[in-house]
């Protein structure tokens, strides 16, 4: 008996939302928390200022307003949604997956919900995924969100890292189509560096107690019990993952133009992770992309907000009309694991 199969279709971008947290934190108030300056973190990372959301705000409620704003774009309501994608690593729950609350708070019942956790690169997972379950006709339409707090996990007494992290929700409705709108995706990892970027302590460790969230406590909390209550704050390798990022990035980028069969002078954007703007420049220069190529510097504003990074400058691109809907736009991301995916899509 042979298997019954659905019919091939394409998949695209249907529309796309996102979450800004209104508070913003300026050079000027990082430099309260570390011995730095404006003028030393805008040479190193571009970042001007961040946004942090409040204490009280969760990685779902971020989702459900990014998400709702997708869902209106494309035209669509919650229960339109065949699977919801959410690709964090700042859920404060193992178990259940953010997914599955936000599915219910759109009312996309019984769509299936789950996360993933591929660091920063998670959102171009997450698309890579969405597009395959269209094309494969498991969906027809899935929404996916990029969305982390990273606040939560941000030491504010660390100098390597306290002025780099943000938080933010960036989502996307992928839905089927008669033309391609999302190319073959390139992707892997490097476990062999996983320790570049990584939380500092483990569950394990954490079962001898943990410090409270937010950072008006996390500085008192380290100096008043730093062995009884640990935290898992995150720490990376900043010298071995701006190598790694410049030289191993932009091949994956290239690579995932040609599987699209797009040249880099076809795009209309290049919209990479956000967390560098050093690493951008050179990705540009590598990629020999043409100046008619708006390239994405949301991180000025944002900071590097993980798995958000890369909706959400996609949808301030399109927002400021610094590309055109239904433009190309080369997309990648790349962080933790050493994760990376990087693939051309067609503007909603």
């Amino acid at each position: 008996m042979q298997l019954r199969t659905a019919p091939s279709r394409q998949a695209r971008i249907l529309g796309v939302g996102a979450h800004r947290p209104p508070r913003i934190i300026d050079n000027a108030e990082v430099c309260t928390w570390i011995d730095s300056s404006d003028e030393w973190i805008q040479q190193r990372t571009g970042i001007v200022t961040r946004r942090w959301a409040a204490p009280d705000v969760s990685v779902v409620d971020m989702s459900e307003d990014a998400a709702a704003k997708a869902l209106a774009a494309a035209g669509l309501t919650g229960q339109d949604v065949d699977a919801v994608v959410v690709a964090t690593v700042s859920h404060l729950q193992q178990t259940p997956a953010a997914a599955a609350i936000l599915a219910d708070r759109l009312g996309a019942t019984p769509a299936a919900a789950f996360d993933i956790s591929a660091g920063c690169a998670g959102f171009c997972h997450g698309v890579a995924l969405a597009g395959d379950l269209v094309r494969g006709g498991t969906a027809t339409n899935v929404l996916v969100v990029g969305v982390d707090k990273l606040s939560d996990f941000t030491d504010v007494s660390d100098r390597s890292t306290a002025f780099l992290f943000a938080d933010g929700a960036g989502a996307v409705v992928v839905g089927a189509s008669e033309e391609a709108g999302i190319g073959p995706t390139v992707w892997g990892s490097d476990g062999g560096q996983a320790d570049a970027i990584r939380s500092k302590v483990s569950w394990l460790q954490l079962r001898r107690g943990a410090v409270p969230l937010g950072e008006q406590v996390a500085v008192e909390a380290a100096a008043a019990a730093p062995e009884a209550a640990p935290w898992p704050y995150l720490e990376q390798a900043g010298q071995t993952v701006f190598r790694w990022a410049v030289w191993q990035m932009a091949p994956v980028a290239q690579r995932a133009l040609d599987a699209a069969g797009v040249r880099a002078e076809d795009l209309d954007a290049f919209i990479p992770h956000q967390a560098n703007a050093r690493i951008i420049d050179a990705m540009v220069k590598q990629l020999k992309l043409p100046d008619s190529v708006h390239v994405a510097r949301d991180i000025t504003e944002m900071g590097n907000t993980s798995a958000a990074s890369v909706p959400l400058a996609m949808e301030r691109v399109l927002a400021d009309g610094e590309a055109p809907s239904r433009g190309l736009a080369l997309l990648i991301g790349y962080g933790a694991g050493l994760s990376y995916a990087a693939q051309v899509v067609r503007l909603p």
